[in-house]
C-alpha cells in the first residue's frame, strides 16, 4: 500500500533484518520503478564529505574539486531516493534535508542555480528516533517529516516461521553462484536453524548457509555444517565485583563483602 504512493517510508528494525531490501522493494512496486534507486549509507560517510555527497558541488567549491559533481538527490531524479541510517545525520546537516525534502529544491556547494527534484524518499534506521528526538539528538521536525509511513521490520527471532524459506533461498543462492550442485538442509539442521536466536538476523543467517555451502562436500547440509554455536555472539559475563563499594577500611570493606 506504501509502495503505490509518494509518501515517505521510515523503516525501523534491527541491523541485518534487510532494511535496504524493503526499501528496494518499494521502489519496485512504484510507479518510479522505471528511475533510479539510488541509496546512500549516512554512517558510512565522513561528516565532511556528506553534504558533498548529498547534494553534490560545483568545480572549485572547496579544495579538489576540479569538476562539477552531481549528489545523490539528483542523482535520484524522478526516482527513490534512500537514506539509510538516517539517525546517524549530523545536526548541522539535518536542517538542510530537511528543506531539501519539503520544498524538493536545494543548491549543490559553492553553486548559487536552485535544483528542482522530483524524488520519493525511504529513510531507514536501527536506532530508536524518537528517542533521538527526546535526547535533542534528531530534529523533531524531520522525525516527523521522515516517519510519513512508518514500518517495524522485525527481528528475526519474532518470525521463525520465515527462517526455513530464507534458508533453503540462501542455500540455493550460493549453490548457483559458486557452481555447486544443488543442497539440501537436513531435518535436523533446519530444526537447529530454527531454533537459533539469530542476533545478526537475516544478515547472519545467510553468512551462516554460505559458510555451510562451502563446507558440505556432500549434497546435504548438516548441523555440523552451520556451527553456531562457535560463531554466536556471547553475552557479557557480569562482573560481581563491579558494584562492590571500597570506601573504608580494608576490614569495613572486607565486612561488606
Amino acid at each position: 500500500r506504501a509502495a503505490g504512493s509518494d509518501t515517505t517510508v521510515l523503516l525501523e528494525g534491527e541491523s541485518g533484518t534487510g532494511k535496504e531490501l524493503f526499501a528496494r522493494a518499494l521502489h519496485a512496486l512504484s510507479d518510479r520503478v522505471a528511475a533510479p534507486f539510488v541509496a546512500i549509507n549516512c554512517a558510512a560517510i565522513p561528516e565532511t564529505l556528506l553534504e558533498a555527497e548529498l547534494f553534490g558541488y560545483e568545480k572549485g567549491a572547496f579544495t579538489g574539486a576540479a569538476q562539477r559533481k552531481p549528489g545523490r538527490f539528483e542523482l535520484a531524479q524522478r526516482g527513490t531516493l534512500f537514506l539509510d541510517e538516517v539517525g546517524e545525520l549530523p545536526m548541522p546537516l539535518q536542517a538542510k534535508i530537511l528543506r531539501a525534502i519539503e520544498t524538493k529544491r536545494f543548491e549543490r556547494l559553492g553553486g548559487t542555480s536552485t535544483i528542482q527534484v522530483d524524488i520519493r524518499l525511504v529513510a531507514a534506521t536501527n536506532r530508536g528516533l524518537r528517542q533521538a528526538v527526546a535526547n535533542r539528538q534528531f530534529r523533531e521536525d524531520l522525525y516527523f517529516r521522515l516517519s510519513g509511513f512508518p514500518v517495524t521490520i522485525p527481528p528475526l527471532r519474532d518470525r521463525p516461521e520465515d527462517i526455513p524459506l530464507l534458508a533453503r533461498h540462501f542455500v540455493e543462492k550460493t549453490c548457483t553462484d559458486m557452481g555447486r550442485k544443488p543442497m539440501a538442509l537436513s531435518e535436523r539442521a533446519m530444526e537447529v536453524l530454527s531454533s537459533y536466536r539469530w542476533p545478526g538476523n537475516v544478515r547472519e543467517l545467510q553468512n551462516a548457509l554460505e559458510r555451510a555451502v562451502i563446507l558440505t562436500e556432500g549434497d546435504t547440509i548438516h548441523p555440523g555444517h552451520l556451527n553456531l554455536q562457535a560463531n554466536a555472539v556471547q553475552a557479557p559475563v557480569e562482573d560481581p565485583w563491579a558494584s562492590l563499594n571500597l570506601d573504608g577500611t580494608l576490614a569495613e570493606v572486607t565486612a561488606r563483602i
